[in-house]
């Protein structure tokens, strides 16, 4: 399974899950990001961090480190 700081921007994925064992991964699942939605990649700062994602409507801009708990349906 690939993570979703590793999409690709234009790209879009599913979610598969979340490492629901760190606190920002519940914070995460509280905006939406949830096992089944659809997550696409909007884009990246130029140093790569935060990241900017469409999901369920609405943009979010989340770290690097937090994107990595967010594994996605290969």
């Amino acid at each position: 399974m690939s993570k979703l700081s590793q999409l690709a921007v234009g790209q879009e994925a599913v979610i598969a899950s979340i490492d629901a064992t760190n606190v920002a991964a519940v914070r995460l699942m509280e905006m939406g990001m949830t096992p089944g939605s659809s997550v696409k990649m909007i884009g990246s700062a130029p140093f790569g961090d935060p990241l900017e994602v469409e999901i369920r409507g609405y943009h979010l801009s989340l770290r690097k480190t937090e994107a990595d708990l967010v594994e996605l349906v290969s």
